[in-house]
């Protein structure tokens, strides 16, 4: 007699609610409504005989069986997903698909995939620069190149670049920051903030053990491009990461204020599923994205 399986479409939102922690996340992904993600995670536990979610006042999360639970079913749809992409008449329109921040896509990602496509002119990549989180595959993705001090368990993550920070400006706002000894005199900037940023002018300011400048005045900016878009109309200094911020310094449009950047505690990192090297196009992005990224590494060194 066959094993009865529970039904895919509960299984697929719960896989959802699970990793979210929300029914109501779990909707707006899946385009249903909360309600429906509901009865159908109470259908689900029924069916099982098991609480799979604590509902409290301070909101939702997995009973121990549930995350136990969840592990397995996102590993089954990972499966159904791979093997999908697998199957020979998916192979003409395969792609990559690859989640990451907008200033990295702009500034690193995007100048280097003309040589990727060269090489491998049969393979589409589509980059999304959304926020958001990521669950692979389920939400389509088969990379994501995320912030981030250290790995997260559950994925495969591989370091790709690490960050220097270094104060950035432009040439005529420099000239206004020099004091009567020639010296740069951070107390008469104007310091520009990055609300995404898990590192900003306070870690650098208080590694360099500067504590007479205000780190709460300035302009506050959402993304890395703007900030260094507003550094070179003359609107401030920016806290610059290097490579990001390289091809600003190398034309000229924007000056670094100190030598000596210093390196952070975050660094961008590539993850994917555990399944990803099962397919051949996706092993070849990935190790050539890691050849991308050593190489600036081995610029550094030299």
């Amino acid at each position: 007699m066959p094993f009865r399986l529970p039904p895919l479409p509960a299984l697929r939102l719960f896989e959802a609610a699970g990793r979210l922690g929300s029914f109501k996340a779990a909707a707006a992904e899946l385009n249903v409504t909360p309600s429906a993600v509901s009865h159908a995670i109470v259908g689900l536990e029924q069916a099982l005989g098991t609480e799979l979610f604590v509902r409290g006042p301070r909101g939702l999360s997995l009973t121990a069986a549930g995350a136990d639970y969840l592990t397995y079913v996102s590993e089954a749809l990972s499966l159904i997903a791979i093997g999908t992409q697998r199957l020979p008449n998916r192979r003409s329109t395969r792609s990559i698909a690859v989640s990451c921040a907008p200033t990295f896509a702009s500034r690193w990602l995007m100048p280097r995939l003309p040589a990727f496509i060269e090489r491998w002119p049969k393979v589409t990549v589509t980059v999304d620069t959304s926020r958001g989180q990521v669950g692979f595959p389920v939400d389509q993705f088969d990379f994501a190149i995320r912030m981030s001090r250290a790995p997260v368990a559950g994925l495969a993550w591989v370091k790709l670049l690490g960050e220097q920070l270094v104060p950035v400006c432009s040439r005529s706002y420099r000239s206004r920051l020099i004091d009567g000894q020639g010296n740069v005199d951070l107390r008469r900037a104007r310091l520009i903030h990055v609300t995404s940023a898990s590192e900003g002018w306070q870690a650098w300011l208080e590694a360099r053990a500067i504590d007479d400048v205000d780190v709460k005045a300035g302009i506050r900016l959402d993304t890395l491009e703007l900030a260094f878009a507003a550094a070179t109309l003359g609107l401030g200094v920016a806290l610059g990461r290097r490579p990001m911020v390289d091809r600003d310094l190398q034309d000229g449009s924007l000056v670094e204020l100190y030598s000596e950047p210093l390196v952070a505690e975050t660094a961008y990192w590539l993850v994917s599923s555990e399944n990803a090297d099962r397919r051949p196009d996706l092993r070849d992005f990935k190790r050539w994205l890691i050849a991308e990224a050593q190489a600036i590494g081995d610029e550094r060194a030299e």
